[in-house]
C-alpha cells in the first residue's frame, strides 16, 4: 500500500523522464506549492494577518502604524505558524548568553523553504520611533520562537543540547570553536522551561553547504529532462496511448493521492549530477536557501559534526562521542514547525512538510490512501524512506494472500457440515474412547468431540495443500517484484550510483585495539586493528551465550509442557461443569496465556543479553554492531516465539504411547495426547493468541508508550509553573527536545516486528490460513502508527541515505526456505491430509475407482482407530474402547503392534515431503530465474540518460567557455577548446 510520487498522477509510475531530486527552476519539491493561504513576516515587510490568494493576485501596501492594533492581536497566533514565517527586524539586539558569526551577510534573499509557502507580498513603511521599543520584545519573541537565529535571516539546520551543569565545559567549547572554524554558524539560545538546559543553534551558509556538498558526492540538478520524453512520446504505439486514454475516462482510484491534496508532488523533470563548485554555473540555481533542501542540509551538518575534532587526538572527534561522554545531551534537526493548525488544510494549505505529512499521511483517516513516498524520503531521508516503501509493498502484497487464505477458510466453513470425517465423529454414539489421563478422567463418547471435528475442518480441508504451495509462491514473487520496486526507488532517488561512505570507528574499539595499527586499504590512514585470534575468540564466546539462551528458551517451553500435563489432571476433575467437560481447551488456553507471558518476558533478558554479546564481540563500525545485534535479536525472538508452537505442531502427542503402556515424564506424569479430532486444532489455537495478543502488546509499546511519556513530560512542565505568563509558544527546537527520541538501534525494532510477523504468516500458514489475513489488518494499523509516531511523537530523525533493507532481506529469504521444509511437515505429520489420502486410495470404498468425492472416505474414522481391551487398565472398566494409532486388535496374534497401514501412512508422509519440498524449491528456483531484478526498461532509461547527462556535461562546459570568451574579447570555435 504504497505509492511514489508518480503514482499520483495519470502517467504510469515509471516514467523515463522522471528522477527524484528536484527541478528548481519548477520548485516542485519545496513548500511554497503546499499553501496558497499563509501567514508570514517577511524582511523589512510586515502582514498582520494572512489572506487566501490566488495566482496573479497584486501585492498589498501596509502601513505598519495605522496596523499596529492589529500586528498586536496576532502576534500570538503567529507565533504559532512561525515555521511558516520569516522576518527581518532592525531593531533586533545582541543576548549576552548567545553568541554568532556574523562574518555572513548576503544580499541574496534568505527564505528557507517555509517561506515558499508565500505567494504573495506585503510591504511595509518604515516604523515611526514612538512604536520601536513596543514592538522591540514581539519580535524579539517571534524571532526566538521559529526556525531561524535572531537575527531571522539564518535558518536552523541542527540543534545541540547540553546542561549548564555539565564539566566537559572545555571539550564544548574548542569542539564548537572547530566547528565555526569550519564554516558553521551557532547561537546560543537558554531553554524556557529550564533553567540548566541551553540549546546551540547550528546554522550552514551557503560556501560551507557548496564545499561539503561537492566532498560528500551529493547529486543536484542541473538541465531540464527533454530528449527522453519527446523521444519516448514518438516511439510509443498507437494502443498504449488509446490504453491511456480508456484509463483516463474510468473511475479515480480512490487510494491515490491526487495532486490537490498533495501539491508538492508534481513532475520532476530534471537530470542530476554530483554537485561541483568548479561546475556550479551548470546546476539551476534559481534561490541559494531552497536550493538544497532541509533533509540536505542536515545530512551536510551532521557529516561535520561526526568529524570535527573536541581535543587532540586520533579519534578524539565527532558529536557521538560526545553525546556518551555526556559533553551534549543531545543532537538532533528540528522539525519545520508544528504538525498541527488553527485552519483546515482544503482551505489554508499545509503549513509545512511536517503538517502536511500528518494532514496526507499520519491521520487514521488516511489509512486506505498510498503513501507518499517521496515525501516522507524528503523529510526523513531515504533510510526511511525505504522502510515504508518496504513495509507498504509487503503490505500490499499481502492483499492477494489474505484473500486465498480467507477462500480457504470459507471453503471449510461451507463444507463443514457435509464433510465425511465430521459426520462420522458426530455420529458415534456407541464409540468409547479411553481416557486421555490417569486419575480423573472419564470415559468419553467419541461424538462429543462433535465440535474440535467441525472446528479442525475449517484449518484442514482440500484446500490446505495448494494454499501451503500458493504461500511458498508468494514469498519467492514478493521477494523478488520488491527488488524490482527497490531498484525503480533507488533510481528515482539517485541513489543508483551512491556509495556509503567510509563509516568511522566506535569509539569502544578504539579505546581496545589502540596499540595495535594497520593501513586502511580505502583510506589510506593507519587505524586500529583487531587480530584474528582475538576475534574469533570472542566470536565463540559470543555464539556460546546464544547456544545458552536458546537452551534458556527450551527450558522455559519445557517448563509449559510441564505445566498442561499437570493441569490436565485438576481440570478434569474441576468442580466447574464447562471446565470439566472442555479440560482440554481449558489446558491448552491457559498453556498459551502463560507461554505469551514468558515469551514477553524473555525477550527483555535477551535484547540485554543481545548487547552485552555484541559489545563483547567489539564490532568495528556501528553499521557491523547494528547487523551482529539485529541478528542475535532475530535468532532470540525467533526461538522464542516459535518453539512452543514447533512443540505442539511435530511432537504433542507424538512420543505417548498407548493404552496401557503410556510414556510418563519423570515416572509421574503421563504425557499429553493429541484430541480424538487431531493435534491441528491445539496449534491453531497457539499461533492465533500468540500472533494476536503480540501484534496488541507491539501496537501498545510503539504508540502508548511514547504518548504517555510525552504527556507526562508536559505535565511536569504545566506542573512547575514553568512557561511565561503570557503563554507564549514554546520554540520549536524545546518543543522537540521535549519529544522522545528515535530507538537507539534506528529501524532494527520495527523490521524486526514485521520480520518475525512474516514468519508468522508463511511458517504455519497451513495450519493457520487467517494468518495473512490478520498481518494485513495489524499492518494497516501499522503503517499509520509508525507514520504518526514519526511525525508527532519522535524528534526528527538525521536523514541517513540507504539503497537496501539491508541484513533483513537475507533473514526473509532464510524464512522462505523454512517456510516450504515447515509446511510440508505440517502436511505430512500434523494434519490427517496424508491418512485421508492413504484411506480413500487403498483402505476405503473408492480403492478400484480412484479418489473422486467424499464419499470415497466412509469408515475412514473407525479405521484411523485401534482397540484397547479396558480389563488391562485396572480401573473397574470392562469391554472395549478406542484410540488414535495403527495398532492390532487385542485379540490378533501380536496384540498392540503397529498394522500394515501405519506403515503405509508413514512412506507416504514421507514421500509427500520429499515430493513437496522439490516441487516447491524447483517452482521457487524457476520464479526467481524469470524475474529479473530490474526492470528492463528502467535499465534502458538509465543507459540513455548516462548518454545524455555526458552529452549534456559536454555541451554546457563548451558554452560556458564560449561565453567566457567572448566576454574576454577573444575568439571563439565552436570546437571543443
Amino acid at each position: 500500500m504504497n505509492t511514489s510520487r508518480s503514482e499520483t498522477v495519470k502517467e504510469p509510475p515509471l516514467k523515463p523522464s522522471r528522477r527524484s531530486m528536484p527541478c528548481l527552476a519548477q520548485s516542485q519539491t519545496h513548500p511554497h506549492s503546499l499553501s496558497k493561504h499563509s501567514s508570514f513576516l517577511q524582511p523589512n515587510r510586515l502582514q498582520p494577518q494572512a489572506r487566501p490568494l490566488s495566482a496573479g493576485t497584486s501585492t498589498a501596501t501596509v502601513n505598519v502604524v495605522s496596523e499596529r492594533a492589529k500586528v498586536m492581536e496576532t502576534l500570538e497566533n503567529n507565533l504559532l505558524k512561525l515555521s511558516n514565517t520569516e522576518y527581518s527586524d532592525p531593531f533586533l539586539g545582541k543576548d549576552k548568553d548567545t553568541y554568532t558569526d556574523d562574518s555572513e551577510h548576503r544580499n541574496y534573499d534568505s527564505r528557507t523553504d517555509q517561506s515558499l509557502l508565500i505567494q504573495n507580498t506585503v510591504t511595509r513603511q518604515k516604523p515611526e520611533p514612538r512604536i520601536k521599543s513596543s514592538l522591540k520584545n514581539e519580535m524579539n519573541a517571534i524571532a526566538s520562537s521559529g526556525l531561524f537565529f535572531k537575527d531571522g535571516k539564518k535558518r536552523i539546520d541542527y540543534i545541540l543540547v547540553y546542561k549548564k551543569s555539565s564539566l566537559q565545559i572545555e571539550k564544548r567549547n574548542t569542539f564548537e570553536k572547530n566547528l565555526r572554524a569550519e564554516g558553521l554558524m551557532l547561537e546560543r539560545e537558554p531553554a524556557i522551561t529550564s533553567t540548566d538546559i541551553m540549546f546551540v543553534k547550528i546554522h550552514c551558509p551557503w560556501d560551507t553547504l557548496c564545499k561539503y556538498a561537492e566532498r560528500m558526492n551529493i547529486r543536484m540538478p542541473f538541465r531540464k529532462k527533454c530528449y527522453y520524453t519527446d523521444w519516448r512520446s514518438k516511439t510509443m504505439g498507437s494502443l498504449q496511448r488509446n490504453i491511456r486514454e480508456l484509463k483516463s475516462w474510468l473511475p479515480r482510484n480512490p487510494m491515490k493521492l491526487d495532486k490537490e491534496a498533495l501539491p508538492d508532488l508534481e513532475e520532476t523533470d530534471c537530470y542530476t549530477a554530483p554537485f561541483s563548485r568548479a561546475r556550479i554555473h551548470h546546476f539551476t540555481i534559481n534561490n541559494k536557501d531552497s536550493f538544497f533542501s532541509n533533509s540536505t542540509r542536515s545530512r551536510i551538518v551532521h557529516h561535520m559534526l561526526q568529524r570535527t575534532k573536541y581535543e587532540d587526538g586520533k579519534s578524539k572527534m565527532g558529536i557521538n562521542r560526545l553525546l556518551s561522554n555526556g559533553t551534549y545531551e543531545a543532537a538532533f534537526p528540528p522539525h519545520e514547525g508544528s504538525h498541527k493548525s488553527r485552519h483546515p488544510i482544503k482551505t489554508h494549505g499545509a503549513q509545512n512538510h511536517r503538517h502536511l505529512l500528518y494532514e496526507r499521511w499520519a491521520r487514521w483517516g488516511m489509512w486506505y490512501k498510498y503513501q507518499p513516498l517521496d515525501l516522507i524520503r524528503r523529510y526523513f531521508g531515504e533510510k526511511i524512506g525505504l522502510y515504508f516503501a518496504w513495509l507498504g509493498w509487503y503490505t500490499g502484497m499481502l492483499i492477494p494472500a489474505a484473500l486465498v487464505g480467507l477462500f480457504v477458510f470459507l471453503y471449510g466453513l461451507f463444507t463443514m457440515d457435509s464433510s465425511q470425517v465430521s459426520k462420522e465423529i458426530c455420529e458415534a454414539n456407541e464409540t468409547i474412547m479411553c481416557p486421555m489421563c490417569e486419575r480423573n478422567c472419564t470415559l468419553q463418547k467419541l461424538n462429543e468431540s462433535c465440535i474440535y471435528a467441525k472446528v479442525t475442518h475449517l484449518f484442514d480441508n482440500g484446500g490446505t495443500v495448494f494454499f501451503a504451495i500458493f504461500m511458498a509462491i508468494w514469498a519467492t514473487v514478493f521477494l523478488e517484484f520488491w527488488k524490482r520496486r527497490r531498484a525503480v526507488l533507488t533510481y528515482d532517488w539517485d541513489l543508483i550510483d551512491w556509495e556509503d561512505e567510509e563509516e568511522e570507528l566506535r569509539p569502544q574499539f578504539e579505546a581496545k585495539y589502540s596499540q595495535v595499527e594497520r593501513v586502511n586499504p580505502i583510506t589510506g590512514k593507519p587505524e586500529p586493528f583487531q587480530p584474528f585470534p582475538d576475534k574469533l575468540s570472542r566470536l565463540m564466546v559470543s555464539v556460546s551465550g546464544i547456544f545458552f539462551m536458546i537452551s534458556l528458551v527450551l527450558t522455559a517451553v519445557f517448563a509449559v509442557v510441564v505445566y498442561r500435563l499437570v493441569a490436565m489432571e485438576q481440570f478434569a476433575s474441576f468442580q466447574w461443569y464447562f471446565i470439566k467437560k472442555y479440560w482440554q481447551f481449558a489446558t491448552s488456553g491457559t498453556g498459551v496465556c502463560i507461554n505469551f507471558m514468558i515469551i514477553m518476558s524473555l525477550n527483555v533478558v535477551y535484547e540485554k543479553v543481545a548487547y552485552l554479546l555484541t559489545d563483547l564481540e567489539h564490532p568495528r563500525t556501528e553499521s557491523e554492531w547494528e547487523n551482529s545485534f539485529a541478528l542475535k535479536m532475530f535468532l532470540f525472538q525467533f526461538v522464542n516465539l516459535n518453539s512452543s508452537i514447533f512443540y505442539i505442531a511435530f511432537f504433542l502427542g507424538r512420543f505417548a504411547g498407548r493404552p496401557g503402556k503410556y510414556n510418563k515424564l519423570f515416572n509421574r506424569w503421563r504425557l499429553e495426547e493429541c484430541h480424538p479430532s487431531g493435534c491441528l486444532i491445539d496449534l491453531c489455537l497457539q499461533m492465533g493468541v500468540i500472533m494476536v495478543l503480540k501484534q496488541m502488546w507491539n501496537n501498545f509499546m510503539e504508540l502508548g508508550y511514547p504518548l504517555l511519556q510525552n504527556w507526562w513530560s508536559r505535565r511536569k512542565i504545566k506542573k512547575g509553573g514553568q512557561l511565561l505568563e503570557h503563554k507564549i509558544s514554546l520554540p520549536q527546537w524545546e518543543k522537540d527536545w521535549n519529544l522522545q527520541p528515535m530507538n537507539l538501534h534506528g529501524l532494527m525494532d520495527e523490521y524486526l516486528e514485521m520480520v518475525l510477523q512474516f514468519g508468522f504468516t508463511t511458517i504455519f500458514v497451513a495450519a493457520f490460513p487467517l494468518a495473512p489475513l490478520l498481518a494485513l489488518l495489524n499492518n494497516i494499523i501499522e503503517i499509520r502508527l509508525d507514520a504518526y509516531k514519526f511525525v508527532t511523537q519522535w524528534r526528527r530523525p538525521m536523514p541517513a541515505r540507504a539503497t537496501d533493507i539491508g541484513i533483513w532481506y537475507g533473514i526473509l529469504e532464510g524464512i522462505g526456505v523454512l517456510a516450504v521444509i515447515t509446511n510440508a511437515f505440517v502436511i505430512a505429520i500434523t494434519s490427517d491430509y496424508i491418512p485421508r489420502f492413504v484411506y480413500a486410495y487403498k483402505y476405503g470404498p473408492c480403492t478400484d475407482e480412484g479418489y473422486r468425492q467424499e464419499k470415497c472416505l466412509k469408515g475412514y474414522v473407525n479405521s484411523s482407530l485401534s482397540v484397547f481391551d479396558l480389563n488391562e487398565l485396572g480401573m473397574g472398566y470392562s469391554g472395549y474402547c478406542r484410540y488414535r494409532d495403527y495398532r492390532a486388535p487385542p485379540w490378533s496374534s501380536a496384540p498392540y503392534e503397529f498394522t500394515l497401514q501405519f506403515w503405509h501412512v508413514l512412506a507416504a508422509r514421507l514421500a509427500f515431503i520429499i515430493v513437496f519440498e522439490h516441487l516447491v524449491f524447483g517452482i521457487k528456483s524457476f520464479i526467481a530465474y524469470l524475474i529479473p531484478d530490474m526492470p528492463k526498461d528502467l535499465c534502458d532509461r538509465m543507459r540513455r540518460e548516462k548518454y545524455l547527462v555526458q552529452e549534456m556535461m559536454y555541451e554546457a562546459e563548451l558554452e560556458h567557455l564560449q561565453r567566457e570568451r567572448k566576454k574576454n574579447g577573444k575568439q571563439y570555435h565552436h570546437e571543443w577548446p
